[in-house]
């Protein structure tokens, strides 16, 4: 396996965050490159934020979904 500088080493197959999106409600919805929940992710914001943020690839996307909008709007890493 290939590894970047400053990424975590993965298993084998290991499946990647790709994308999470905060709900209006605190709750956190966390997706992989092939749109697959990770549900070991998912929950109320404060209980999973902390392991989010130490698993999540650079490249991982994060996304804060209030109110009734039909787009997510994008946030930076720091301030989601």
């Amino acid at each position: 396996m290939l590894k970047i500088e400053g990424e975590k080493e993965r298993a084998e197959g290991e499946t990647m965050i790709k994308t999470i999106i905060r709900l209006k409600n605190d709750m956190v919805m966390v997706f992989d490159a092939e749109g697959e929940q990770l549900p070991e992710y998912q929950g109320q914001y404060e209980e999973v934020k902390t392991g989010i943020l130490r698993d999540a690839p650079p490249d991982a996307i994060f996304v804060n979904w209030f109110g009734y909008r039909a787009e997510p709007e994008a946030v930076c890493r720091a301030g989601w």
